[in-house]
């Protein structure tokens, strides 16, 4: 049997004698990853420097500290969304007790991304977690320090036959994926999540896909263009552009790409400095392989802004691109580096049909002081989330579902939405052994009387919530009748 075999068989065997289904023990296992993030700092942000070169604070600021909150949301609010949840009625049910009770799936893989390692794995494990599953833990072979750190930190803090963590390469993953789940999460791009949900199909297993794609990025020129492109420039240039919600391209009229060109120029000297590659704050490229696939993308269009770049250091400037036509290299996948094509356009019009004629993306960003500019782009296209005048914030708030759509993926995690997602909502309707006549109407002979009957009860649009309140009113009267009686 194989170490990935052997991995899910003892995950598989934890699940099954029931331990992870009790709420308290959910919540011990939280609290334990909890304290993972506070007293392994350290060894956590050591190894994202050695993979992607990142600071500390940074490592804290994109990494870490969201999980904090998904957790501390998790511990707080587990019990509510555990409970069985009561849903409305038809006439038919009326007496009945009828409810969606959350329950386990089972073993659940999680296959995470490089470009945050810990926040796009440990995520979906918190949500794994707190839905009461078992979860064999995948992490990315490509940063290669951070999957060894999560491989001896987290069976220090959490149940390791319940969570266990595989390590390895594509030929681990392939193992892992003839296995037998009962959910698999994966972070990446579109083209290994087509191999996924093809591996998945063969036991009917059903698939989240983080996936990604070319974010748009629309600026209109009625809107205050520096503060834009200031925002637009951490947006594109946090993680060295490694972000699946960065920016991938702007589009904008003519009259102002020059304008916008001078004022992301601006942005990325205030936050890196005169030399970036100095600056702990800018990140580097995280293996060759990508650093040559970017340059690649330079080669048939205008470098408006260009710094250097080192292959054996990773590392590529911050750069801009002017005039891009639709078919240049950089427009033909999605970038996930440091390079910001711009692409004129006469209109909103053009820029919706620009949009449009391509992949739904994971994110569309829009920059406009005009609301009915934010309309008209919220309405008339389709993304996995729409974001007016910021990039990336969406990603913190728990009460959005993050996830994509098309081609940028399929299901969605972040608080509730993780529990949800990684839960059977299991339906429920407890009945009594009476009120048999009501039940005549479904009986053979069936009649034109009883299909009649049939009609009313199930067709019938009736304000339940009405029929509460005229029934409370019935029953006062009766109540204040008795409390005179014994009064007197």
């Amino acid at each position: 049997m194989s170490r990935e075999q052997q991995a899910v068989a003892r995950a598989r065997k934890a699940f099954e004698t029931g331990r992870s289904k009790s709420l308290e023990h959910r919540i011990h296992q939280l609290k334990n990853l909890q304290r993972l993030f506070t007293e392994r700092q350290k060894e956590i942000s050591g190894a994202i420097k050695k993979d992607l070169n990142r600071s500390e604070v940074g490592t804290q600021l994109y990494e870490t500290l969201g999980l904090e909150g998904e957790i501390s949301l998790a511990i707080r609010k587990l019990k509510d969304w555990a409970a069985p949840r009561p849903v409305e009625k038809n006439l038919l049910t009326l007496s009945d007790t009828v409810y969606i009770k959350p329950e386990p799936l089972g073993v659940v893989l999680i296959i995470g991304a490089w470009n945050y390692p810990w926040a796009v794995t440990i995520q979906p494990l918190i949500g794994a977690i707190a839905a009461g599953n078992a979860a064999v833990i995948k992490p990315s072979e490509v940063c290669v320090h951070t999957a060894k750190a999560m491989e001896d930190l987290l069976p220090l803090y959490i149940d390791k036959e319940l969570y266990p963590v595989v390590t390895g390469g594509v030929s681990e993953t392939q193992e892992l994926l003839r296995q037998r789940f009962d959910h698999i999460f994966y972070t990446g791009n579109s083209m290994v999540g087509k191999v996924i949900m093809d591996a998945a199909a063969k036991h009917l297993t059903p698939v989240t896909l983080e996936l990604g794609g070319k974010t748009p990025c629309y600026i209109d020129k009625k809107c205050d263009i520096a503060i834009a492109c200031r925002r637009i420039t951490w947006g594109k240039y946090t993680n060295c552009g490694q972000t699946c919600i960065a920016p991938d391209y702007i589009l904008c009229e003519p009259s102002i790409q020059d304008q916008v060109i001078e004022e992301v120029k601006k942005s990325i000297k205030e936050f890196y400095t005169d030399n970036p590659k100095t600056c702990s704050d800018y990140g580097r490229i995280i293996n060759q392989h990508h650093f040559k696939r970017i340059m690649a993308m330079l080669e048939d269009s205008t470098i408006a802004v260009e710094g250097d770049n080192d292959e054996s250091d990773c590392y590529i400037a911050p750069t801009i691109l002017r005039d891009v036509k639709p078919e240049a290299k950089v427009m033909q996948e999605e970038i996930f580096g440091p390079v910001l094509p711009i692409l004129p356009i006469s209109s909103l019009d053009e820029a919706i049909t620009f949009i449009n004629k391509r992949e739904k993306p994971l994110a569309l960003y829009v920059f406009t002081s005009d609301d009915k500019v934010i309309q008209r782009m919220r309405d008339e296209t389709s993304s996995g989330g729409l974001l007016a005048n910021d990039c990336l914030v969406h990603y913190s708030v728990s009460s959005l579902p993050f996830g994509g759509v098309g081609n940028s993926g399929m299901g969605c995690y972040h608080g509730k939405f993780s529990f949800d997602q990684l839960s059977h909502l299991r339906s429920c309707l407890i009945k009594k052994l009476n009120k048999e006549g009501m039940n005549s109407m479904r009986y053979p002979p069936h009649t034109v009387k009883k299909l009649g009957w049939a009609r009313f009860f199930i067709l019938k649009a009736v304000d339940l919530g009405w029929i509460r309140w005229m029934a409370l009113l019935a029953v006062l009267p009766v109540v204040a009748a008795v409390v005179l009686q014994n009064y007197h």
